[in-house]
């Protein structure tokens, strides 16, 4: 158990189905950190939106953004197809993400341990951070791991479009002109193209844990 005074953060980025949310969830459970994943913030902003018959603005976003809590991002509705779509659209407006920029920052103010994970945490919300990592994954794997998902929802899809989706959202990711997906210096790489959850669950406490000794000594 780590001492309840130590204040460490943790920036954790990586494309869609790289893993890095299966490995946030991991760290924050095993070493008891508070996490915040950033995309279901902009999600929880596309619910809204939806609900709100799609008519918003900055004073919308300001508004709607000052009632995000942890509670609200479990909301289930926030996985539905038009709130990720919707999502993926505002995520490139810059009022937007200086909005959710507040968000995130007032979390990591609350709270000494916390992990961040979205696509430009290292570079735009955490560049302090005690850890970075960037999660990386094959294209052909993140494509399996995410037609299981999505096989629940449809089961006519094909890998083939699983594939294509996610090699677009990657593109677009990257080269956005707001805050695109980066690898930063000094973050420490995780490929999960080959490992399994008990793997990744070894090489992510071992690191956490180095990087707090490193810091610290004794934890």
């Amino acid at each position: 158990m780590i001492k309840n005074n130590i204040k460490f953060s943790i920036a954790i980025d990586g494309s869609s189905a790289s893993g890095k949310t299966t490995g946030s969830k991991i760290i924050s459970k095993k070493l008891s950190f508070k996490l915040l994943s950033s995309g279901r913030l902009y999600r929880y902003l596309a619910l809204k939106i939806i609900k709100n018959k799609k008519k918003y603005n900055k004073k919308f976003i300001k508004n709607q953004s000052k009632k995000i809590n942890l509670l609200k991002l479990n909301n289930k509705n926030l996985n539905g197809p038009e709130v990720t779509r919707l999502s993926s659209i505002i995520a490139t407006k810059k009022y937007v993400r200086n909005e959710l920029k507040k968000v995130q920052l007032d979390f990591i103010k609350k709270n000494k341990k916390v992990i961040i994970e979205g696509r430009d945490i290292a570079s735009k919300i955490m560049p302090n951070a005690d850890l970075k990592i960037f999660f990386k994954c094959s294209l052909k794997e993140k494509a399996k791991r995410r037609l299981k998902e999505y096989k629940k929802i449809n089961k006519k899809i094909k890998l083939r479009e699983v594939e294509k989706s996610l090699k677009l959202r990657d593109f677009s990711d990257k080269n956005r002109k707001e805050s695109p997906l980066l690898f930063v210096k000094g973050a420490v790489l995780v490929d999960t193209t080959k490992l399994t959850i008990n793997q990744m669950r070894h090489k992510l406490i071992s690191l956490v844990k180095e990087e707090l000794i490193k810091k610290y000594g004794n934890i």
